[in-house]
């Protein structure tokens, strides 16, 4: 097989590089899953090997890890695409493929309305908790609660 680099890129919360041929320190960076045509293009292989490479089985849809294949993620119907763990497609590349030098970006995925309007809820509560940290703390006792109402009892 041939040296070379790995580059992943696979949507996550954050942005980050990995390089280097340690697979236990890119573990704990990235957790997105890698579609097929993104394997493709990492690997610079065919789509036909990377099928070939992959570990699956007709009858069994989600066949036990084998070390000298290409393990997918869980799939609960036979119809769902093949998605990978970019630790996955890392290890294959320097276990299996022998290519000496393993780079996995984790790269942040475009904005999209749902991010943004949570982005806009966050801002907000952030807001709401400043105000009410500002406010005078309630009374605790009940005559004190009676005096701040500013209105007589009934």
């Amino acid at each position: 097989m041939f040296p070379g680099s790995i580059n992943s890129s696979v949507s996550a919360a954050e942005d980050s590089s990995i390089s280097g041929t340690d697979v236990d320190a890119v573990m704990a960076q990235s957790d997105a899953l890698v579609a097929i045509d993104d394997v493709q293009k990492s690997l610079n292989r065919s789509r036909a090997s990377v099928y070939r490479y992959t570990n699956t089985d007709p009858r069994n849809l989600n066949p036990p890890f084998n070390p000298r294949k290409l393990n997918p993620e869980y799939r609960s119907d036979q119809k769902d695409p093949l998605h990978f763990h970019p630790n996955e497609v890392a290890r294959f590349a320097k276990d299996v493929l022998r290519i000496k030098e393993v780079t996995v970006e984790v790269l942040n995925s475009p904005s999209t309305a749902i991010q943004q309007v949570l982005g806009a809820i966050l801002e907000e509560l952030r807001q709401i908790r400043a105000h009410l940290d500002y406010l005078p703390a309630a009374p605790s006792d009940l005559a004190a609660r009676r005096d701040r109402q500013e209105r007589p009892a009934a």
